[in-house]
C-alpha cells in the first residue's frame, strides 16, 4: 500500500500543490466502476490526514458497493476555467487514481453514518498552465517511478 504520506515524503512541493488543489473546494468527483464495469461519477468529498487521503460512502450507496466489489477509483479535485483574462492565473486540477480499501464504519446513533475508505495511492497528476499560459503542464507522479513533467504546446 501507497499512502498519501510517501507521496509527500517523496515530492514535497508537487504533494503540496496537490493538496491546494483539492482543499481549494469542498466537493469532488469519483469514479468508480459498476458491476457490469461501466464507470460511475458521484460527487465526494475526501480528507488528506495523518499522511492517508480518506473518503467516505453513505449507508447503501452505490459508490460504497462499487468498491467493495472492485477497489479501483480515479479521484478528482473541483476545476474552474482560466480566467478569460490572463489564462496564466489557472491554478488547475488535481487528479488521484488507486485502489480504496475499507478502513472502517462510520458509526451513528439509531443506523451507520456510512463507512469510511483509505486510498493505496497508484497514481496522481497535476494538470496545468505554464507562468506564460501558452502550454499546457502535466505533472505525474507514481511509486517506484517518482515525479515526471510534460509540457505540450
Amino acid at each position: 500500500m501507497v499512502s498519501w504520506s510517501e507521496v509527500e515524503k517523496s515530492e514535497p512541493e508537487f504533494a503540496a500543490k496537490v493538496r491546494r488543489l483539492f482543499d481549494a473546494h469542498k466537493h469532488k468527483t469519483i469514479a468508480t466502476l459498476r458491476a457490469d464495469g461501466a464507470p460511475r461519477i458521484s460527487g465526494i468529498e475526501a480528507q488528506f490526514t495523518d499522511g492517508e487521503l480518506t473518503f467516505g460512502s453513505m449507508p447503501h450507496a452505490r459508490k460504497g458497493a462499487d468498491l467493495h466489489r472492485d477497489p479501483r477509483f480515479a479521484l478528482h479535485s473541483a476545476t474552474s476555467d482560466p480566467p478569460d483574462d490572463d489564462s496564466s492565473g489557472w491554478p488547475g486540477e488535481a487528479k488521484i487514481a488507486g485502489r480504496a480499501y475499507f478502513a472502517e464504519a462510520l458509526d451513528g446513533s439509531d443506523e451507520p453514518e456510512g463507512e469510511l475508505f483509505r486510498a493505496d495511492v497508484h497514481e496522481v497528476v497535476v494538470t496545468a498552465l505554464n507562468t506564460e499560459g501558452t502550454a499546457l503542464v502535466v505533472e505525474s507522479w507514481h511509486p517506484g517511478r517518482g515525479l515526471r513533467r510534460v509540457e505540450r504546446t
